[in-house]
């Protein structure tokens, strides 16, 4: 595996040897050279979307805390992966876990879903075994994205970036508010938080990336793909395109990275299976970043490295970053 010194892998995020170190990126308010992203905080360590795994997370030192946001019935911005509550995270205010899918995030009120304990995994069941090392944080809430700026903000860290997902889908359009709607009530999120220059927004639903760049051109988009049996956004066997990518046809294009390019994004995140050091290659090319997701084993992150992504979301951002380490990256400053 190739080693690259400071200087050779802030060039190679376009960051350039003009910076001498990565501290002076970082006071720059510019992303080091290599994105170690926490995804959903750290979901294999702390339960996933809180802040206490944000908290966690930044006490390992990371680049940017990845999340996902939906929007409540009283228009609230909350932390929270699905469009519903789900049985294998959440409890009922008499402490009994969900029997089924809970309530939609958007049929509630904030007050009505902070009843709901999110802080341990359902013993028993596929989901608990799959992150075996969380550990629980019983009487957890969900939070509102302001809770996490005030709560980085409190903690004294001026770098650390978020990677925010609106969680909507065309194919649910009664679950949540309309595309618009959800990405101008995150936008004014972000800038009540004075967090425009820390943040990104990234979604499978290309819908709310094009009208973030058309409302919010400051605040760099990602554009989420996948093209496996188990998730596909992108649609490439269907002549009629697919209704995640807002209107890019595939057959167009013939690649992801060129649909991202003619969209307008800054950042193309494909499932790592999905990130061949061609493509990756050919995203360079393009202008765009690639930021993989989700990468929980060190083989497959040494491997992405090895192809020269710009950065890696995981669930383990300790493991993560040593690895990253080890493969002489340029690491965040770790807190206390």
């Amino acid at each position: 595996m190739r080693r690259w010194t400071a200087c050779g892998a802030i060039a190679l995020a376009s960051i350039g040897c003009l910076l001498d170190t990565p501290a002076v990126a970082i006071a720059q308010g510019l992303a080091p050279a290599f994105d170690l992203q926490a995804h959903r905080g750290g979901r294999g360590l702390m339960p996933e979307n809180t802040l206490p795994a944000f908290a966690n997370a930044l006490r390992i030192g990371v680049t940017t805390l990845e999340l996902d946001c939906g929007i409540t019935a009283d228009g609230v911005v909350v932390i929270h992966h699905d469009l519903f509550l789900n049985p294998n995270i959440a409890r009922g205010a008499d402490g009994v876990w969900l029997a089924a899918n809970g309530p939609m995030i958007h049929a509630l009120t904030f007050a009505e879903l902070s009843r709901y304990d999110v802080g341990r995994l359902k013993p028993g069941t596929q989901y608990a075994a799959g992150q075996p090392q969380q550990t629980p944080v019983d009487g957890t809430r969900i939070p509102r994205l302001a809770d996490l700026f005030e709560l980085v903000a409190k903690s004294g860290d001026k770098t650390v970036r978020f990677n925010i997902e609106t969680k909507l889908s065309p194919m649910e359009r009664d679950g949540t508010v309309d595309a618009e709607t959800f990405a101008a009530k995150i936008i004014a999120e972000i800038r009540k938080g004075g967090m425009q220059k820390r943040a990104t927004i990234q979604s499978f639903d290309w819908r709310t990336l094009a009208i973030a760049q058309r409302i919010a051109p400051e605040i760099p988009t990602v554009y989420l793909s996948a093209q496996q049996k188990w998730l596909d956004n992108i649609g490439a066997d269907n002549r009629a395109g697919s209704p995640w990518t807002a209107g890019l046809n595939y057959r167009e294009f013939g690649s992801v990275p060129k649909m991202v390019k003619h969209a307008g994004g800054a950042v193309w995140s494909p499932y790592f299976g999905d990130a061949s050091r061609n493509l990756v290659n050919e995203a360079h090319a393009l202008g765009l970043k690639v930021v993989v997701w989700t990468v929980n084993n060190e083989a497959d992150m040494r491997a992405m490295l090895d192809r020269g992504v710009d950065g890696i979301i995981s669930d383990r951002p300790d493991i993560l970053r040593r690895v990253a380490g080890e493969a002489g990256l340029v690491l965040p400053p770790a807190g206390n």
